[in-house]
């Protein structure tokens, strides 16, 4: 019989195919004996249900196959276009193994991979990584069951460690962090607040002997106030730290009995706590995501090592591809990247739904660190310093109906800070000042109503970190600072503003405490510094929350009025990045918010106007910040700058409807929404509001009313008279509060509507 050559070439791929079958068995199987050896060294698991190979008969375009591939890893499973696609496994050479399900040469879906160690991880994979719900036991026995992210713990989940300790609660990037609960061996357990896997924030230890202290944690001991009480009745009540420089407190007996009055306050940290350690558990030396790929034709797909030079491309369950950088050095730590805020997403044109492109600039950090030398180093020392005895000062336990006293004017605390230190204050490296706390009952009941921890808020404000001041100060003259991690807005005031504000805080406190989800701002202290000596210069400020704090970075930011005279930005379009704030006649979106939302929305506004007017209160504004989730984020034109961390639509979507993150989503915080593209007419006429043009942009929106200190005094009322004579009396800021808020919420309403 006559063969075509295809035939021919046919009939000899498979005489070799089995040749080389025949002589690698032995191989194979020696590998086979190495994985079995090395599981055996732990006790037997029970395993998930993953369809083996053979189970599966291969689909019209997939192909059974076994192959040793040239670096001496071996795969068996099913084929498609030369690269895993359907069930296989997978042996390396160091005796890992993976068996589960492929997608497009990676491991994608339900899967064991198992460490020559012994140690396992039975779960859900996402190209190469562990990620979604899953079980990982170490070699020694610890064992965590949860939720995963880019190899990392991260969500809720428990962790039985090999000691016999247990916990249960959130985690983030590996460690505890959020709420949770640890127990010891020995009985004794902590519920509270974690960060970085320390006891961090809020939280209440109980001894195995009954002893119990609740109060403030940081870095896994009592800093700040704190309650310990002892299970016949006695307690201690103070300011705890660890050096004991600033305790101080007072004990209480139980009942006429004296007690233990011999007892210190630092035994809890040498004697209690020492059998209070949080097991740090067992390392991952390499992660699924880090073992190398050698498909013929494609060899060393994967990470080399640890040092990012080869990026592992990302393919999600929609079919698109992004390279990302949530990458784990050898201790399990995220390399450089702080929260999602820097995720760039992938370009995702989609041409079927007429879904656009957009160009946007990096976002970075704002302002300027205030490092020693800086002119404002030591007003920021001192702040520091004044912010931490107030907070930290010992206090009874406040109701949320305030005393109309607590609001007066004069009700205010001054402190003397003498570098050498004083009873009551510690010695410090700054200049002689003096403190004065502004209604301090009022804003420390502000801040337990807007559900501040208090230590959260030291740290935020007094840590390690420096503020960080913004380039230029405010059109009032204003300066502005944040803190490090971007919670808190620091704003020096004029002597007029502290007025208003004491003015309206009794109305302002009744507002925030009726309506939750109000959009003004949050006021979390009012202060004032005061430098002794020759200058006897007075900085007076108030702190604020930040509203564009948030995981997912802002890629544009608007300042919204109502108004036109003046409202655009001069900076020229090549310029505007992330931190610029754009105006009223640079907006070029109207914002789609669902039904239910946008009620809510308008609502709310009508509420807030409704105050500030009664308050007399005008050029307020609407701070609008957008986070692009479908966009084809370069910089400068690049098309695919190799190395960007990015996330696909279907990731992003997994991280902002994690079940973990819903509790952060409220009016006008992390709320999802549509943007929709806008054009004004080329005609003389400036348009407040351009012409929709059909073109939607998928956002997370963040928004709330700032501004609010500004009252309608004799200075607006003479701006308004001067401007009305030169420009439309309709166009400018200064106008009466009641036309103010009336042309304020027009506007807003059109730019703002219910997605339909």
């Amino acid at each position: 019989m006559n063969l075509t050559k295809r035939e021919q070439c046919s009939r000899e791929r498979q005489r070799e195919r089995k040749r080389m079958n025949k002589e690698n068995f032995g191989i194979v199987k020696v590998w086979e004996a190495t994985v079995r050896k090395s599981q055996a060294i732990t006790k037997k698991r029970p395993t998930m249900s993953v369809a083996h190979a053979d189970d599966d008969e291969p689909g019209p375009d997939q192909v059974y196959d076994e192959r040793v591939l040239s670096n001496g890893d071996f795969y068996t499973g099913q084929w498609v276009d030369n690269v895993p696609n359907g069930h296989g496994k997978y042996l390396w050479t160091d005796g890992c193994m993976y068996v589960g399900e492929w997608h497009s040469g990676r491991t994608a879906g339900k899967g064991k991979f198992s460490w020559p160690s012994g140690a396992t991880y039975e779960g859900e994979f996402k190209s190469g990584y562990m990620d979604g719900k899953g079980t990982y036991t170490s070699s020694s026995g610890d064992t965590y069951k949860g939720s995963w992210v880019m190899n990392l713990k991260h969500g809720r989940g428990t962790n039985s460690f090999s000691n016999g300790d247990y916990y249960e609660g959130e985690w983030r990037r590996g460690l505890q962090n959020g709420h949770g609960r640890y127990q010891w061996k020995n009985g004794n357990h902590y519920i509270g607040q974690w960060r970085s896997g320390c006891m961090n924030g809020n939280g209440t230890m109980i001894w195995s002997n009954g002893n119990r202290y609740d109060g403030f944690w940081e870095d896994g001991f009592p800093q700040g106030n704190g309650t310990f009480r002892w299970d016949d009745g006695s307690f201690y009540v103070g300011v705890w730290c660890k050096d004991g420089k600033d305790q101080n407190g007072t004990y209480y007996p139980p009942g006429n009995s004296d007690g233990n009055l011999d007892w210190d306050p630092q035994e809890v940290f040498s004697v209690d706590l020492n059998d209070c350690k949080v097991c740090p558990g067992e390392k991952v030396l390499i992660f699924p995501s880090q073992k190398m790929f050698n498909w013929p034709g494609m060899e060393g797909i994967g990470r080399k090592g640890y040092d990012g030079n080869v990026k592992p491309k990302r393919t999600s369950t929609d079919g698109k591809v992004s390279n990302y950088s949530w990458e784990n050095g050898e201790d399990g730590s995220f390399n450089g990247l702080e929260g999602l805020g820097n995720l760039q997403l992938e370009g995702s044109v989609n041409k079927g739904n007429g879904t656009p492109q957009l160009r946007l600039k990096p976002a970075k950090k704002q302002g300027l660190t205030i490092s020693k030398g800086h002119k404002n180093y030591e007003l920021m020392l001192n702040l520091q310093l004044g912010i931490r005895h107030s907070v930290g000062r010992p206090a009874p336990m406040t109701t949320l109906d305030l005393k109309s006293s607590a609001f007066d004017p004069k009700e205010k605390v001054w402190t003397k800070f003498p570098p050498e230190g004083s009873k009551h204050t510690p010695p410090h490296q700054s200049s002689d000042f003096r403190w004065k706390d502004y209604c301090p009952v009022v804003f420390r009941t502000l801040r337990k109503l807007f559900k501040v921890d208090p230590a959260d808020y030291m740290i935020s404000i007094c840590g390690n970190d420096a503020l960080r001041e913004l380039s230029s100060p405010g059109k009032s003259g204003s300066f502005f600072y944040l803190t490090n991690d971007d919670r808190y807005m620091i704003k020096t005031m004029k002597k007029a503003e502290v007025k208003v504000l004491l003015r309206m805080l009794p109305a302002y406190y009744n507002h925030v405490r009726a309506f939750e989800n109000t959009l003004v701002t949050k006021f979390y202290g009012l202060h004032c510094v005061k430098l002794t000596g020759a200058t006897q210069k007075k900085v007076r400020f108030v702190i604020m929350g930040n509203l564009f704090c948030s995981e997912y970075a802002i890629h544009r930011r608007f300042d919204l009025k109502g108004s036109s005279h003046g409202r655009t930005t001069d900076k020229p379009e090549a310029e505007i990045d992330p931190t610029t704030t754009l105006k009223d006649l640079d907006l070029n979106y109207i914002f789609r918010l669902q039904k239910v939302r946008f009620q809510e929305f308008c609502r709310q506004v009508d509420r807030d106007c409704d105050f500030l007017e009664q308050e007399r209160i005008m050029d307020y504004s609407l701070l609008v910040g957008l986070h692009f989730r479908e966009t084809s984020y370069r910089e400068n034109g690049d098309s695919d700058k190799e190395g960007a961390p990015r996330l696909s639509n279907t990731d992003m979507d997994q991280l902002l409807f994690d079940p973990t993150r819903r509790a952060s989503i409220k009016l006008g915080i992390n709320m999802s929404a549509r943007a929709e593209r806008t054009v004004r007419r080329s005609d003389w006429d400036p348009q407040l509001v351009g012409e929709p043009t059909g073109e939607l942009f998928e956002v997370t929106i963040f928004f709330g009313i700032i501004d609010i200190l500004q009252d309608y005094d004799i200075s607006k009322k003479l701006e308004h008279a001067y401007k009305s004579i030169q420009f439309d009396p309709t166009s400018i800021s200064a106008v009466d509060p009641k036309q103010y808020s009336k042309r304020f919420r027009d506007f807003i309403f059109r730019v703002f509507v219910e997605d339909t």
